[in-house]
């Protein structure tokens, strides 16, 4: 319910309000500077305040799952990574306040992104020339998760908390967070923690559970910061514990016999003997153990010195490791230590034009030991510089950026390192022609560098059921990327309308090599060819009373291989609905919305359709104040009502595994 939600809310419609037509001025703290989403010249979606709270989900990916143009790549309810526009992986880069998450989620879909929903107070997702900030390789896009674990500022009664608890019927979930932040002149510190319970959940049909469908969570986190009158800089350190049920997970012996892999073996996940060990909770017989220390150092300082108005400093170090762990016994070890550092220095306008130029390095050091060591343990470092310009010139805002970098992967095995470079430039622009009307577009040129998995992967994966061999002469992937789209921002008719056009030389995908090796198992390889995705979004939302507010929405994307090599695999289906708002009272509001996923039949080889469903979904919020003054929220919200049968294309598990079936919410949110 809440991710289309946001769709409406995010998409250049305003919330119900008796003295507003227009649109918040959220700002996007990913942005080059700090700028509004209708000014910038690419989509930009922000997920935040009331529609963040009752809408989010235990994943990312589930959260942002009804954004324009974002779906999820579930792998059950522990996993779900962003999709944006088709693309997902390395290709979607996940940012903790403009650095990167540094987890191992890129490396396999059945790795969590360590982001703690229930703690984040604002989610950015952007696409377009501010992408080069912050990676050339997010031809997909960037995800900014904005938290509060380093403060910056300080509570002007000394003194603030939050308190939110949650609970889900559909799974038995049991969620609770809290943030403390206390300061007095010019120190301030901040506590904060977490825990998620949830039983394996309920599905449509018979059987009616997806057994091992687990999920159980716990984080906390301490920060402190000195805060002067022309900026901050704070220290944190946060750790996070993670368990979840593989689905469909398989377990097989493969070996190989020259250029070929045999595989033999039996299926864990649906084995149901009583007298075989399984998780105590949730009977799980595959199971990932996380486990996540990082700490962060982030600062600004405005007016540093002559001819540049800010500098901002964000580094991060993570100490990652999961247990991928089948019946009683580890089966592989995966770590990553990972740091990254990035400097942006702002200018003053030099002839109108105001920019920031940076420097970022992010070092890698990632090893996977037991039985799907399917990578050798890498080192990997990258390197890059960037600048990003804007000019404003009347009704219109242009924007240009520049990034390049390079990368080296040393291998602590036998095979050879490698070393890459890639250059990325874009441009856009914003007419603001008439009164609350935008017209925007914009044109990248952007190289992502191949990742050590895609380069050096040679064996067995049981999550996803493929033996995958790398390939380690790919070499960059470039992608020119056009986008064109009008906003109407105020008024009784509002509307966000976009399309795209992102074509991809050299791009990088996993290929069925066409034979079973055995066991459930298929062969995959990473090849290159050209690529070419496109599609559409749009939102319109209408005024129909004082107190009424219709939205139509849908999206669409199509993703081939140009040389005569058929469909990319799982691409998102198209959907469309519609989404009733309605203000009951002055503080009391209610939703109902209802949208149709069609049946996704353009499937890559050896790939399986997915039959459409329809979702009915529908809320209550209420939002006081207490004479103490306390502010509050209560919501529920119940999902899928219609008990529909679905499966999410964009997973690699979607023929094993349907999406929950019919389910209520029910929170509340205190703060103080």
């Amino acid at each position: 319910m809440a991710a289309a939600v946001a769709l409406a809310s995010l998409s250049g419609l305003p919330a119900l309000a008796a003295d507003s037509l227009s649109l918040p001025d959220t700002t996007v703290s990913a942005s080059s500077h700090g700028s509004s989403a209708g000014e910038l010249s690419s989509s930009v979606e922000v997920l935040r305040g009331d529609d963040l709270v009752t809408g989010r989900s235990a994943t990312l990916g589930d959260t942002l799952s009804g954004l324009p143009g974002v779906h999820s790549s579930g792998f059950g309810p522990g996993v779900g990574r962003p999709v944006i526009r088709g693309l997902d992986g390395a290709r979607v880069r996940v940012l903790s306040d403009g650095v990167g998450v540094l987890d191992a989620s890129t490396s396999s879909p059945d790795h969590a992104v360590t982001s703690e929903m229930q703690l984040l107070e604002q989610v950015e997702v952007l696409k377009g020339p501010a992408t080069l900030m912050y990676g050339g390789g997010a031809i997909g896009g960037v995800v900014n998760l904005i938290d509060r674990r380093v403060p910056t500022y300080v509570p002007e009664r000394g003194f603030e908390a939050d308190v939110e608890l949650r609970g889900n019927t559909v799974a038995d979930e049991r969620a609770g967070a809290f943030g403390v932040t206390a300061g007095s002149g010019q120190f301030a510190l901040r506590l904060e923690g977490s825990k998620l319970e949830a039983d394996p959940y309920d599905i449509p049909g018979s059987p009616s559970r997806q057994e091992g469908a687990f999920n159980e969570s716990d984080s906390a986190a301490l920060g402190f910061s000195w805060i002067g009158e022309r900026g901050y800089l704070g220290l944190a350190y946060s750790e996070q514990n993670r368990e979840y049920g593989l689905l469909a997970h398989e377990h097989a012996d493969c070996h190989t016999h020259g250029p070929t892999w045999h595989c033999g073996g039996h299926d864990h996940g649906h084995d149901d003997d009583d007298d075989h060990p399984h998780h105590d909770h949730d009977h799980a017989a595959a199971f990932i153990d996380m486990r996540q220390k990082r700490w962060d150092l982030r600062g600004e300082y405005r007016d540093p010195f002559a001819g540049f108005e800010k500098v901002r400093l964000r580094m991060a170090h993570t100490d990652y490791q999961h247990k991928e762990i089948e019946g009683s016994h580890v089966g592989t070890r995966f770590d990553n230590q990972g740091s990254e550092a990035r400097v942006e220095l702002t200018h003053r306008p030099v002839a109108g034009w105001r920019g920031v130029i940076g420097g970022q390095t992010t070092r890698r050091d990632f090893s996977a030991l037991g039985e799907e060591a399917y990578v050798p343990a890498t080192l990997t470092n990258n390197h890059a510089v960037f600048l990003v310009e804007e000019l404003q010139m009347g009704g219109w805002r242009h924007e240009i950026g520049l990034r390049h970098e390079w990368q080296n992967v040393d291998v602590k095995r036998t095979a050879a390192d490698v070393s890459h470079r890639g250059t990325s430039i874009a441009a856009g622009t914003t007419w603001r022609f008439v009164a609350d009307h935008a017209l925007f577009a914009n044109l990248s040129r952007s190289q992502r560098l191949p990742t050590a998995e895609e380069l050096y992967a040679n064996g067995p994966h049981a999550a996803t059921r493929t033996v995958e061999l790398g390939n380690a002469s790919l070499k960059e992937e470039t992608g020119y990327n056009l986008e064109v789209g009008l906003r109407k921002l105020a008024g009784t008719l509002t509307y966000s309308l976009s399309a795209f056009r992102n074509q991809v030389d050299d791009f990088i995908y996993a290929a069925d090599a066409g034979y079973d090796p055995g066991g459930g198992y298929r062969v995959v390889e990473y090849r290159q060819d050209d690529a070419l995705l496109r599609g559409f979004e749009a939102s319109v939302g209408v005024r129909a009373t004082e107190a009424l507010q219709i939205t139509l929405f849908g999206d669409s994307v199509r993703g081939k291989l140009r040389n005569g090599g058929g469909d990319l695999p799982r691409i998102p289906a198209d959907r469309y609905g519609v989404r009733l708002e309605q203000r009951l009272t002055s503080q009391l509001t209610g939703e109902l919305e209802s949208y149709r996923v069609r049946r996704q039949d353009n499937t890559a080889a050896h790939e399986t359709t997915t039959g459409g469903y329809s979702m009915l979904n529908a809320g209550l919020s209420y939002r006081g104040h207490s004479a103490g003054g306390m502010d509050y929220l209560l919501y529920a919200r119940a999902n899928n009502l219609l008990d529909d049968k679905a499966r999410q294309h964009t997973s690699y598990i979607k023929d094993e595994v349907l999406l929950p079936g019919r389910n209520l919410t029910v929170g509340m949110r205190l703060s103080f």
